[in-house]
């Protein structure tokens, strides 16, 4: 064959040897991009699932813990006043005890009726009313001003709220927080009251238990109160001054109910730190009652305790949710 027989035979062969060659190369691009493509979609798929189900994980423990997150927060922001606290644990019975047991007690030359012709000196007397103050004293720190700093001062409560904690939570999370403040508390200075001698019975240990329940009981009704404060005109100072101050003068705690005027004992009767007092002396020494007074005051200092922190909640949560 002549060479321009086999160049005319190159020229008609090309055309579709090329054709062919990119028709394979076209039609095997397309399968690449297309099985590319489906491993893509597949791929982002997955990575959304992933995403997705990471984000559940990582909101599910606030959920479920967020209260004890919460409770840890405020723990770690008392580390601010850590001093002022240790300072008044240790400091405040001492005080009160060497005041009152080495000075007034020795001026009170005659020993308190228990009930049922038996009697007990006066810093025996005393010594649960004092324990159970120390606890009112601390729930009312704790369940003011926090609470007010948490929507107006330092609004922390709104960006707590902002992740997956609810409002309830939070409040949950403060009770958490005032009951660690309050027990160390209390615990020291029963100790105190112990190595003055003025607990005779075993059972008094228990004292702590109840001087918590009180102290619980004045601060979350309290807190109920102070959740609803959004303009502060100085309405906590006036719950302390024309409040917690009375509580302490007329609940029988430095000398017996029965010794003030008719009129003025039903103070005593509504007052939380009056039923805890007379409830740690049952138990500290056992002062005698008849025991329904006794289940009273349980009942009303718990009762006080549910009403005051599922109305906390109620007002957070409102509040939060505006």
């Amino acid at each position: 064959m002549s060479s321009d027989a086999r160049r005319d035979a190159s020229d008609d062969a090309s055309p579709d040897a090329s054709g062919g060659s990119s028709a394979g190369f076209t039609a095997g691009s397309a399968d690449g991009v297309a099985a590319g493509s489906a491993v893509g979609s597949t791929a982002g798929v997955t990575v959304a699932e992933l995403d997705t189900s990471a984000t559940l994980r990582a909101g599910y423990k606030p959920m479920r813990y967020g209260s004890w997150y919460v409770a840890e927060h405020r723990i770690r922001t008392m580390k601010a006043y850590l001093q002022t606290i240790v300072a008044t644990s240790i400091g405040n019975p001492l005080l009160y005890l060497i005041g009152l047991g080495a000075g007034l007690a020795s001026l009170i030359d005659q020993n308190i009726s228990a009930g049922g012709g038996t009697s007990v000196g006066y810093l025996t007397f005393i010594a649960p009313a004092l324990v159970a103050t120390a606890a009112v004293t601390v729930a009312s720190e704790e369940c003011t001003y926090p609470i007010l700093m948490g929507f107006k001062w330092n609004p922390t409560f709104f960006a707590i709220n902002a992740a997956p904690i609810t409002g309830a939570q939070i409040v949950n999370g403060l009770v958490i927080s005032i009951l660690a403040r309050i027990l160390p508390t209390v615990g020291i200075y029963y100790v105190f009251v112990v190595l003055f001698g003025a607990v005779p019975s075993g059972w008094g240990v228990v004292t702590i238990l109840t001087a918590t329940l009180t102290g619980m009981a004045v601060g979350f009704v309290i807190m109920a109160y102070t959740a609803t404060i959004t303009d502060d005109k100085g309405q906590i100072a006036m719950i302390m001054r024309f409040g917690i101050t009375p509580m302490f003068l007329f609940s029988g705690t430095f000398f017996p109910l029965s010794q003030l005027p008719i009129f003025l004992q039903p103070i005593g009767w509504i007052s939380p730190l009056w039923h805890g007092t007379e409830l740690g002396r049952v138990i500290s020494y056992g002062a005698i009652e008849p025991v329904w007074l006794t289940v009273i005051h349980v009942v009303y200092l718990v009762a006080l305790c549910a009403w005051g922190w599922r109305s906390t909640q109620r007002t957070v949560i409102r509040r939060l949710n505006k």
